[in-house]
């Protein structure tokens, strides 16, 4: 039996690798040898590796600029990759991109693929931006194969010439997929979806818009806050249900939102959910009024529950959301234009089909569609 080739899948969170890759690690098992490098997260990575039956390496790795803690990850990357000897080192996630391509290139993997999950330097500018960009060449230039989430990151890619290297976008864009059982609104039964509003203290009657994702403010979440409380003032059956780690150190949101989140009654926080389904089965509309987003999972898990989505006019979102069909497209930090689209939803001013949300997504990202194109593109690796 010949033996399989190894195969490394890279991010810089355990997080990262358990919620981007779900699933996908134990199905390229079949094919390959297959391991998880992240920085070690208490138990998270030693969980998924039992998930998804591959072993895991923990190695350091700090998502901001760090350049002591930068060169050490090169270097315990480079000697682990040196050790194992892997066919194909496969990255996502920005900072674990620039690191692991590095790293493996001076180590001499033959493959080296990167996946540009999201793009932070079009919405930075003077020297931060030049000095991401040149990141992202540096990335690039060490990586045989380049992966843009999307034809918006693949725009912008070719439009700061990042590379000269093809860029093909795999699968419509999306990493992992949908699983189409598993996201679906009638596994909830109503007993159950009123149990979880009772432990909420949402009526049946209110109309809930659910937020999901990090509590940051390039998520959006100034102008979420700010568009919402508007709205209630005039619409008090609404609800605002966010869910998502509160990141208070990076990335911040302003301490005006920060005083409203605290005191608002009709604004709920769950914190971080290891399942949110139960919540978008509950829920009315989903917003993500981010400033950048890769390819984003919670819309098409959205879409996938029968919701549809606010978006913002950017990478990813635009290519999920047709207009008018699963959703509406608002332009980036526009509180303004939030605020009318949340309030058209509300007085039902057009009527969202919910089997068409889910038609949308069922058609373009359907999960196993998405794991043969890229184990297609394995395989056709030299």
């Amino acid at each position: 039996m010949t033996e399989k080739r190894k195969l490394m899948r890279v991010a810089t969170i355990a997080a990262s690798i358990g919620g981007l890759l779900k699933g996908q690690l134990s199905f390229m098992s079949q094919y390959y040898n297959v391991s998880a490098v992240s920085s070690p997260n208490n138990d998270t990575l030693r969980k998924i590796g039992h998930r998804e039956g591959i072993a895991v390496f923990p190695v350091e790795m700090s998502r901001s600029i760090s350049l002591i803690q930068d060169f050490k990850s090169i270097w315990h990357l480079y000697w682990l990759f040196k050790k194992e000897k892997p066919y194909i080192v496969h990255s996502i996630t920005p900072k674990a991109g620039l690191l692991t391509m590095v790293a493996a290139y001076a180590a001499g993997v033959p493959n080296r693929l990167h996946t540009f999950t999201g793009l932070i330097f079009p919405t930075k500018t003077g020297g931060m931006q030049r000095l991401l960009i040149m990141m992202d060449r540096i990335l690039c230039f060490c990586a045989t194969n380049v992966y843009p989430e999307g034809k918006g990151v693949k725009n912008d890619l070719e439009k700061f010439k990042i590379t000269s290297k093809p860029l093909k976008v795999i699968a419509n864009g999306n990493v992992n997929g949908i699983d189409l059982e598993h996201f679906d609104p009638d596994i909830f039964s109503e007993a159950e979806k009123e149990n979880l509003r009772r432990k909420l203290e949402i009526d049946a009657d209110n109309y809930v818009f659910l937020f999901a994702g990090r509590i940051v403010a390039d998520k959006g979440i100034n102008e979420l806050i700010s568009a919402f409380q508007r709205l209630h003032k005039s619409n008090p059956k609404t609800v605002l249900l966010l869910l998502g780690d509160h990141e208070k150190e990076l990335n911040p949101i302003s301490p005006e939102s920060e005083r409203i989140l605290e005191i608002h009654e009709n604004i709920i926080c769950t914190g971080w959910q290891e399942d949110v389904r139960p919540f978008f089965a509950i829920s009315d509309c989903m917003v993500l009024p981010s400033y950048r987003e890769g390819f984003p999972n919670t819309v098409i898990q959205a879409g996938a529950m029968k919701l549809p989505s606010i978006v913002t006019d950017i990478s990813g979102c635009n290519e999920i959301i047709i207009e008018g069909a699963n959703g509406t497209i608002i332009p980036v930090k526009d509180s303004d234009i939030l605020y009318k689209r949340m309030l058209e939803f509300v007085d039902k001013v057009k009527i969202y089909q919910p089997e068409e949300c889910r038609r949308l997504i069922a058609t373009r990202y359907e999960q196993s569609y998405v794991w043969e194109k890229l184990l297609e593109e394995y395989q056709n690796l030299n």
